[in-house]
């Protein structure tokens, strides 16, 4: 793609960037064919390559409007794009800076500004999102069924394993998944050491920075990822560890970037670096390891919802499928796997009827052959999932830890 753009863009990092990322683009098309918000309006400037040229009419000093917003609002950052992109066109990254810049330039309305505000002082901070869910769940009974069901149960905190054992990994705790699901980081620590490794937690480490990163918030979300590198470095530093696992997969895809976020942040550059090399999704781990304890017998019939963060964004497209029928598990097949569920992040409370139809395609094709059961990978999924499934929802650790 030839590009004009303007001295003001081309003096700036961010603009360089995004000059490098829209050359790369042929204008193939390929990327429609894979995007949810195409699928469901049909409409160019709702699809990657109609957004690549409205983020390049921006840098080429084209005027920006609330329209423009709109369809860059519109994007769930699913990436499913990049999986079918044949010129490897760094869209997620190029969305980001469109949404920067537009940020800048066009005031959002008060209502909308004060909810991206709000999702950005509470999301973020377990105690504060803890006390938001408590006095939730007080008033459920009074709400409309709307909202009751977007008011997620809590699951009751589950014993971890004690044992100081030689092997080490450290765990990101998370933020929502810590207070409504506690549950699945604690099957995880009782898994790993059922092989000999320890979990152990970094009281000092927050949010991965993925809300405030993604909500045009950039050096808001950069502060808490140098937070997580201060809290993580020592164990890396004192060679303690051989893992930073983590159970939440959009949380994942954020940690293996900090080396590119922060690479030009001279404090940080390299620390960041190691961080995203020592990041490990969960499958990744037990991928490698022997897990003939955990063989099951049990004739359960599991749908598996692969987040966009786990298939597109970290592109590990397989191996939780891989895993649980390694131990023996039916895994029923789904349609469509590769299109977002709509919870992606905070979209399904800045986009909710968007979100409520991609949610009401994906249950379909999840729940289309009467699974016992639906699990996933990432948090936000599976809060997502759960709000409208006919069956229990879970992360698919939970599973192994209950089958050994």
């Amino acid at each position: 793609m030839q590009t004009n753009i303007t001295a003001k863009y081309r003096q700036t990092v961010e603009g360089q960037t995004a000059e490098s990322i829209l050359r790369s683009c042929v204008h193939c098309g390929f990327c429609t064919a894979t995007c949810p918000t195409y699928q469901l309006l049909g409409d160019e400037l709702d699809g990657p390559r109609g957004r690549i040229y409205l983020i390049k009419q921006i840098l080429e000093g084209n005027s920006v409007t609330e329209k423009t917003q709109i369809h860059l609002d519109r994007c769930l950052t699913c990436r499913a794009c990049e999986t079918t992109c044949p010129s490897g066109v760094r869209y997620g990254v190029l969305i980001e800076i469109g949404r920067r810049i537009v940020e800048r330039k066009i005031p959002r309305k008060p209502l909308v500004a004060f909810k991206r505000k709000l999702l950005r002082t509470i999301l973020p901070h377990p105690r504060r999102f803890a006390l938001l869910l408590k006095l939730g769940q007080t008033i459920k009974p009074l709400l409309p069924d709307s909202l009751k069901r977007k008011i997620p149960l809590s699951q009751k905190a589950t014993q971890w394993p004690q044992t100081n054992l030689p092997r080490k990994m450290l765990i990101l705790e998370g933020c929502a998944q810590s207070v409504v699901t506690a549950n699945t980081n604690a099957a995880t620590a009782r898994v790993l050491h059922k092989l000999g490794i320890q979990l152990l937690t970094a009281p000092k480490a927050g949010c991965c920075g993925a809300v405030s990163y993604h909500l045009a918030a950039e050096e808001e979300g950069l502060n808490f990822m140098r937070q997580n590198i201060d809290a993580w470095w020592p164990y890396i530093e004192t060679q303690e560890i051989e893992a930073i696992v983590i159970t939440a997969s959009g949380c994942g895809t954020m940690v293996k970037d900090y080396g590119e976020l922060l690479k030009d942040d001279q404090n940080y550059a390299e620390k960041a670096k190691q961080i995203s090399q020592y990041a490990k999704d969960i499958g990744e781990i037990l991928d490698k390891e022997t897990l003939t304890q955990f063989n099951t017998t049990k004739s359960q019939k599991i749908s598996f919802h692969n987040p966009c963060t786990l298939q597109h964004g970290q592109k590990l497209n397989t191996v939780v499928e891989t895993i649980l029928k390694r131990i023996g598990f039916e895994l029923l097949p789904i349609s469509d796997s590769h299109l977002c569920c709509g919870s992606a992040g905070t979209y399904s409370i800045l986009q909710p009827e968007l979100s409520q139809q991609l949610l009401t395609n994906k249950l379909h094709s999840l729940q289309k052959d009467s699974p016992d059961v639906i699990v996933t990978a990432n948090i936000g999924c599976q809060m997502h999932l759960a709000t409208r499934a006919d069956v229990a929802v879970k992360h698919w650790i939970e599973l192994v830890d209950e089958n050994e």
